[in-house]
């Protein structure tokens, strides 16, 4: 990995999918520290279970602004997104 991360195509690819699962993974466990199951959250932000279940799939590159702003405030948090 050390070495294919040198190719600039490949980090930047790996840096990509980093991102979409550590939110996937982010979200599940503040869902789950809430105590919530994903039919919850779904009632929450108004959508189906099998969409949380999407995406909490940190292999989904499809996450909107507006449902992860719905799910920050079903979850009690603040949505921060910054370029760095």
């Amino acid at each position: 990995l050390k070495k294919e991360l040198k190719n600039t195509n490949f980090r930047n690819n790996f840096e990509e999918e980093k991102i979409y699962a550590d939110l996937a993974i982010q979200i599940a466990k503040l869902r789950q520290d809430e105590d919530l199951t994903q039919q919850d959250l779904a009632l929450l932000i108004r959508t189906t279970q099998q969409t949380v279940s999407r995406l909490e799939n940190p292999h989904n590159d499809s996450f909107s602004i507006r449902t992860l702003m719905k799910i920050a405030q079903a979850l009690h948090k603040n949505l921060k997104i910054q370029f760095v």
